[in-house]
């Protein structure tokens, strides 16, 4: 039986222990605070974390994303898919390399993107697709590669990059989906290219922070790619700070006028430690998934699934819809559950809904599953600092603001 006292649960508070803060004490006292060792340690685990054949650690998910489309020279007049049921960064980054941004709707009854019109969303001026794994579960990427295989004939490449990959190239938003698993084959090896987040609120943090991953069976030479990040990345520096520390090796050279977007010591020695207590943190993440289910399903309250078919959950989000409801009743239950000390969220309110995108012609209307999901959709707390106990009185609390409608 839950307890009926009032409790405070966050949405996603970051699970650091003494083992992070241990971590940034030895970096603070080293002297090196900005891309150093530790960036270069945490790279090189994260490789050996997911068998990638490099990793490059950057400031950002959104940055690792942009860097991308920039090395691909994708831009003006070029097309870049992606979805309408998502975070605005899988979309900006199209616009700010002065691609044109196309959104397929989603699939019935489904987060992900409806793969049955991606094919027709496919033309001459396509460079690539930016699928999302949105709640950490992966996409069905069985079905991206079978269409852009089907489509190329379409594809007409426009740089060298372009040509090694003759098709639409898979730029996987992962910022969700760090760990997990789709047909046996760990995110970060299965998309073209792999960006994951470590913004606070992600199951491995850095507090700000992303990293870039990419197949090692494609024909990209490893190396060659990993300097050309590190140099889109640092202002196209040819040597980087620690590389400059070297005994008379001051000099340096600017090869292109680039970005500011490098990862730190500071942000890498929380994320050595995140990593190494990961396998962790993601077992009580589907522990904490698998109390709401019990208590949830029988109800009638749709959830993603986290662990079904081909694909394993790394837990990120607890993605709930109540059917039959609209927006109105289901922002009424997020108000109940904060009156009784719960904070829930919404992922997500569809981009053509925003602003920004209705100032690009886009229009809900010709979106209608991604707004079906999005009107009765709430998302639960999910994180480490759950006991069972709050995850039940979650969900004792959601049946009973459903209930009251």
């Amino acid at each position: 039986m839950v307890s009926n006292l009032q409790r405070t649960i966050a949405f996603s508070p970051p699970d650091i222990s003494e083992t992070e803060i241990a971590e940034v004490v030895d970096t603070l006292k080293s002297g090196w605070i900005t891309t150093g060792p530790k960036t270069k340690l945490f790279e090189k685990k994260l490789s050996e974390y997911t068998g990638a054949p490099k990793t490059a650690c950057l400031s950002s998910a959104t940055a690792a994303m942009e860097l991308v489309l920039r090395l691909l020279e994708i831009g003006p007049g070029d097309e870049v898919i992606t979805t309408p049921y998502t975070y605005t960064a899988s979309a900006s980054v199209i616009d700010h390399v002065g691609a044109k941004i196309v959104m397929v709707d989603l699939a019935p009854g489904s987060f992900e993107m409806d793969y049955t019109k991606l094919a027709a969303a496919i033309n001459e001026k396509t460079k690539a697709i930016i699928p999302v794994d949105i709640g950490g579960r992966l996409c069905d990427y069985d079905a991206i590669y079978k269409t852009v295989n089907e489509k190329q004939n379409l594809f007409k490449p426009s740089s060298e990059l372009q040509k090694l990959f003759n098709r639409v190239v898979v730029l996987a938003d992962s910022a969700h989906s760090f760990g997990a698993k789709y047909k046996g084959k760990i995110s970060g090896t299965i998309a073209d290219f792999t960006t994951f987040s470590f913004h606070a609120v992600k199951n491995l943090t850095t507090a700000e922070g992303g990293a870039l991953q990419w197949r090692g069976d494609v024909g990209l030479d490893d190396e060659w790619l990993y300097k050309q990040i590190m140099l889109y990345s640092l202002h196209g520096q040819s040597k980087d700070a620690l590389a400059k520390t070297k005994a008379g090796s001051w000099e340096y050279d600017i090869i292109y006028p680039a970005y500011k977007s490098n990862m730190t010591d500071i942000t890498a020695a929380i994320g050595l430690a995140q990593l190494a207590r990961y396998d962790g943190l993601v077992k009580r993440r589907r522990e904490i998934a698998a109390v709401y289910d019990r208590v949830l399903k029988p109800a009638g309250i749709i959830r993603l699934e986290h662990k079904s078919g081909a694909s394993a959950s790394c837990c990120h989000l607890y993605l709930a819809r109540v059917p039959g409801i609209g927006v109105q009743e289901r922002n009424g239950i997020i108000e109940k559950l904060a009156l009784a000390g719960i904070s829930a969220n919404v992922h997500y309110k569809p981009l053509p809904m925003m602003t920004a995108y209705k100032n690009k012609g886009f229009d809900i209307k010709d979106y209608p599953n991604a707004f079906a999901q999005y009107q009765n959709e709430i998302t639960l707390p999910l994180h480490t600092l759950l006991s069972d106990g709050d995850a039940e009185y979650v969900a004792v609390n959601l049946l009973k603001a459903v209930g009251e409608i």
